[in-house]
């Protein structure tokens, strides 16, 4: 099961690749009108000033990249980006997006992936919820491994709201560790999205070896750093 659900994920987010932005920027099926979208923007410019806070470092690794949405804001702290992802159509929107010279993009199954350097900081956004569970130990190790003694884990996710994914997707349960999400031609796809309350990420970081700190914004993210 664990397979074919990572096989359809992955299929998912390529096929997903021309419209994602939609979601993040609350377009289309995402507009959820002028008062519910601040409190969207809001919500975002606190976590980005909690990640530029971490100050200029050198060499960030991000972790399923996609777009490009927070790669661009890695640019302002990092003087070179290792960007990883499995879906070759979302790295080649990221480069486009970007034309940075210090982002260097790489084509990762991140299931599959073994660490092979140390970074100062390692990055992901709205991906570790993707991971199943059985997977999280194992895949946080290799997080552990990627960082330099002393460097930085940073981590943005999604809380559970119902007005955070688009008119069309029913968010039934909170616990529930499978759901099905539909692309604008109504292709549908079952994906992994697990919503992480703040002990539980923490105590997450904590077993593989990060000195964790989880805060969370009124309604739409969850959000985590962690140092080696």
């Amino acid at each position: 099961m664990t397979h074919n659900i990572i096989q359809e994920q992955i299929a998912y987010y390529s096929a997903r690749a021309s419209e994602y932005d939609e979601w993040f920027y609350r377009i289309g099926r995402y507009d959820r009108g002028e008062e519910i979208n601040q409190r969207w923007f809001n919500e975002v410019a606190v976590v980005k000033s909690a990640l530029s806070q971490i100050g200029e470092v050198e060499h960030i690794l991000e972790l399923a990249c996609g777009t490009g949405i927070w790669t661009q804001e890695l640019l302002n702290i990092g003087q070179k980006i290792t960007a990883l992802d499995a879906s070759q159509e979302v790295i080649e929107i990221n480069r486009k997006k970007l034309d940075a010279a210090k982002v260097e993009y790489r084509q990762v199954d991140l299931f599959s992936w073994e660490p092979d350097a140390e970074y100062d900081l390692v990055f992901f956004s709205f991906w570790l919820s993707h991971v199943p569970p059985d997977l999280i130990d194992s895949f946080l190790t290799k997080v552990y491994q990627s960082v330099r003694t002393g460097g930085q884990v940073f981590i943005i996710d999604s809380r559970f709201d119902a007005t955070s994914t688009a008119k069309n997707h029913i968010l039934k349960h909170e616990d529930d560790i499978y759901i099905k999400r539909k692309l604008n031609d109504d292709q549908e796809f079952t994906i992994v999205k697990i919503f992480y309350q703040s002990e539980e990420l923490c105590e997450n970081l904590t077993k593989v070896g990060f000195l964790a700190e989880v805060n969370v914004t009124d309604n739409y993210f969850i959000y985590a750093k962690g140092i080696k």
